[in-house]
């Protein structure tokens, strides 16, 4: 199948949707009855984020040890990240949008691209220090109930990140907090355990369930989209489960802070969209959820202009 870097992926995002687009194998005439190889495919959702996209890069050619390939779908960004890729790291399936489609359409159409029965969705600022992924794609080929597996994430600085949550509820919507955490053992003596919510910063998933439960809602653009996703899994009888045996280094936010408002709109959209599928019961409660989403993103955005608009220094 041609490479379609350098195109756009608007219309065949679409297409690909309803059709599954593989580059190996015989079909036996059938949609989706493919067999597909084992393989972890590493999907990584670019935008604007060149320097941490490379040390990603690096660190998994450096320490995956299993089968694997890695797709990379850029989102237009305008700092050179998908000529990087191009030009230095010719064994990757570089994929290019003319525009940015948000997280969950880019997402989407890289899996629909990648040829592995596994698919690792992980963001750009993130790096590995070992192999981290081997075992855990092994682990969910063996536990066909589970939908979708988290692993440990860590911060720069080695500090656990809650990568793992507990579905949003009404606070979380009220109030723009984050879900609490569960109670889980860490360090050496932790254990794999069945969570609500997985990050989408790195979820691992398969094709299979992907068929079965359905991709990314691709209206949610930034934000949500994992704990939507992981609610529909629960409803079809999947399991999420945090798999703390290994870790992944994260850096919170790279991608977001080349566009902050636009960021932050996309997330309230995201916490409405996912309140209305999930929570909304009563409808004065409703309205003063929107109320309070629309206030807080105002409040947020109106913060935001000033630094943007202030020029730096130096410059007229």
């Amino acid at each position: 199948m041609p490479q379609p870097s350098g195109l756009g992926c608007s219309a065949l995002i679409r297409i690909a949707n309803s059709y599954r687009v593989f580059d190996f194998g015989a079909s036996d005439g059938q949609s989706g009855q493919v067999p597909l190889p084992q393989v972890l495919s590493v999907v990584i959702v670019s935008f604007n984020a060149r320097e941490h996209l490379r040390r990603c890069l690096d660190s998994i050619y450096a320490h995956v040890t299993c089968d694997f390939e890695v797709c990379v779908i850029d989102n237009a960004s305008r700092d050179g990240s998908a000529d990087m890729v191009a030009y230095g790291y010719p064994k990757v399936r570089l994929l290019r949008n003319r525009r940015n489609e948000g997280y969950s359409a880019a997402a989407n159409f890289a899996a629909d691209a990648a040829a592995g029965d596994v698919i690792l969705f992980l963001n750009p600022d993130s790096e590995l220090a070992e192999d981290a992924l081997s075992d855990a794609a092994t682990y969910l080929r063996e536990n066909q109930d589970v939908g979708a597996l988290g692993l440990r994430l860590l911060d720069p600085g080695g500090t656990a990140q809650p990568s793992v949550r507990r579905f949003p509820g009404l606070t979380t919507a009220l109030f723009n907090r984050h879900s609490p955490p569960p109670r889980l053992s860490d360090g050496e003596d932790a254990d794999v355990t069945d969570v609500d919510w997985i990050s989408g910063a790195c979820l691992m998933t398969t094709h299979a369930v992907l068929d079965n439960v359905g991709q990314f809602d691709e209206g949610f653009f930034y934000g949500f989209e994992d704990a939507d996703f992981c609610q529909r899994l629960r409803r079809a009888g999947l399991r999420a489960v945090y798999y703390p045996m290994t870790s992944v280094t994260h850096t919170i936010g790279v991608s977001a802070r080349s566009t902050p408002t636009r960021a932050v709109v996309a997330h309230h959209r995201g916490m409405w969209r996912y309140y209305r599928r999930y929570l909304a019961s009563n409808p004065l409660i409703d309205a003063i959820v929107c109320f309070s989403i629309g206030l807080r993103c105002a409040v947020q955005v109106a913060a935001i202009l000033p630094r943007r608009l202030t020029p730096r220094r130096g410059r007229p």
